[in-house]
């Protein structure tokens, strides 16, 4: 039976730990490397529904995109998600900005879904691609039915041919685009929108849930063909955020 180091290990080599962003925590989060894996569940986000998913399935192992730790932990307290992990023997391997770098991860995940072909940026963790030329609105549109989601866009009043991707918070991002006609991410502020309408960019914001979920059957894809011995289970995490 395969043991946690074992999908430590093979997350490592399609979506290297050490390629992650200075500010990011991917890797071996919570648990023991040496534990044998009964059944393993994959998700965006590690919260204590989801644990408990986990548990009624038998999974003693939670492969997440977003890190279960992210900043400094002071106390690890009953109710908080890494004392409920550690409870109930769950393991929690996490892989983030190693994924959206990666080929074939969070990134290319979306592009693919959106019919979009890319390739890499200067900064690895962004997608350059063209599209038939399009109206903003038109490709919001395209977007939008493609994720089932409504999606927020500031339209610069131009046709769209080259394009950029970051899934989830990818504004930051936007300069090392160079000359792009729209920029798709997930979150985006007003001042964000404002900004790119001023640059001549169309920014069509997707939202943080809807564009990196769609890595999970993909990942799930590639782990059950790794260790075909092994249930691995999508196990269907709902967007916490509601629209009205």
């Amino acid at each position: 039976m395969a043991k946690v180091k074992d999908f430590y290990d093979y997350l490592n080599s399609i979506a290297p730990f050490d390629t992650q962003e200075d500010w990011d925590n991917s890797g071996m989060l919570v648990g023991d490397m040496n534990a044998e894996v009964k059944k393993a569940a994959v998700v965006l986000d590690i919260t204590p529904e989801e644990i408990e998913k986990a548990k009624a399935i038998g999974a003693n192992l939670i492969i997440s995109h977003h890190p279960v730790i992210f900043s400094p932990v002071k106390s690890v307290t009953k109710g908080s998600v890494p004392y409920e992990l550690i409870a109930s023997s769950v393991n929690a391997l996490c892989c983030h900005t190693p994924l959206d770098i990666a080929e074939g991860g969070t990134n290319d995940s979306l592009a693919e879904l959106l019919g979009i072909d890319v390739t890499l940026a200067d900064d690895p963790i962004l997608r350059l691609g063209t599209v038939e030329p399009t109206t903003a609105e038109e490709l919001a549109e395209k977007i939008a039915k493609a994720l089932n989601t409504k999606v927020r866009y500031a339209d610069a009043g131009k046709k769209i041919e080259k394009i950029a991707i970051c899934t989830g918070a990818g504004c930051s991002l936007i300069e090392a685009a160079g000359e792009i006609d729209a920029f798709i991410t997930g979150d985006a502020s007003h001042h964000n929108f404002l900004d790119c309408v001023q640059q001549g960019i169309t920014l069509i914001a997707a939202g943080h849930y809807e564009t990196e979920i769609v890595v999970v059957p993909v990942l799930v894809k590639k782990l059950q063909a790794q260790f075909p011995g092994i249930e691995i289970i999508d196990i269907k995490q709902e967007n916490p955020i509601k629209f009205i």
